[in-house]
């Protein structure tokens, strides 16, 4: 049996999630009201998966990095239509072009250990024809070529820069959509999951030794249920 630690706050729709999940899957819950015990249950080694759930946890990944530098988070969007990882979606992430390049290895990484192959969509703040119209959308379409670049010579990975137009990334079904950084990529993840509904099973977290969901503290029981089912499926790969 799976232990999952998982995180209640004032959203009681994680109670009611870990009450549907109980009755198809077989986990061992252990809940934490307080950020110190959600970093303990992520440090142990005996809980096989923690899901931060409705609890705020401002300062987790804070204190984790203490114990892990380099931790970045991919926000996994699965549904009838889409699945794709969006990343960065921490908004103190993705801030240099080496950062991301970590994140695009972690992200392609991650999709092969569920036997999907890398499609990645690199984004910038505007069109390759809008460099010049402001110093930092020149610095961001800059990147994201060398970001592409990068890509391409230090991994097999497909990959190819969509400057703005992530809507031609989706039509073209690329599962890992790379945001010029973090605050972008957490304003794109409340306007696709948040706003309009679409379905995510949370983020997962690179570069720990064990399974960190993050979730949003204002999630639905069904955003709740699928973030569950995402931490017993990866605990038991």
């Amino acid at each position: 049996m799976k232990t999952i630690a998982i995180g209640i706050g004032k959203n009681c729709n994680i109670i009611q999630a870990i009450s549907i999940f109980e009755k198809t899957y077989d986990a061992n819950f252990i809940l934490i009201d307080n950020d110190d015990e959600l970093v303990s249950a992520i440090l142990n080694d005996d809980i096989d998966a923690v899901v931060r759930g409705s609890l705020p946890a401002s300062g987790v990944i804070k204190e984790v990095k203490k114990h892990f530098p380099d931790i970045s988070r991919a926000t996994f969007v699965h549904g009838d239509e889409h699945e794709f990882l969006l990343t960065p979606v921490g908004i103190d992430e993705g801030s240099t072009v080496e950062e991301k390049l970590k994140i695009a290895v972690n992200c392609g990484n991650f999709l092969r250990k569920l036997s999907k192959e890398p499609k990645i969509a690199v984004l910038a703040d505007g069109r390759k024809g809008d460099y010049g119209r402001s110093e930092k959308i020149s610095k961001s379409i800059d990147d994201s070529e060398a970001l592409t670049q990068l890509i391409e010579e230090n991994t097999d990975f497909e990959v190819k820069n969509y400057y703005i137009l992530i809507e031609q990334a989706l039509k073209d079904d690329c599962n890992v959509l790379i945001a010029p950084d973090g605050i972008i990529g957490n304003i794109i993840f409340r306007t696709l999951i948040l706003v309009n509904s679409w379905p995510s099973c949370g983020a997962i977290t690179f570069g720990i030794n064990g399974i960190y969901i993050d979730t949003s503290r204002d999630q639905s029981v069904e955003g709740y249920l699928r973030s569950l089912k995402f931490a017993y499926k990866l605990a038991n790969l």
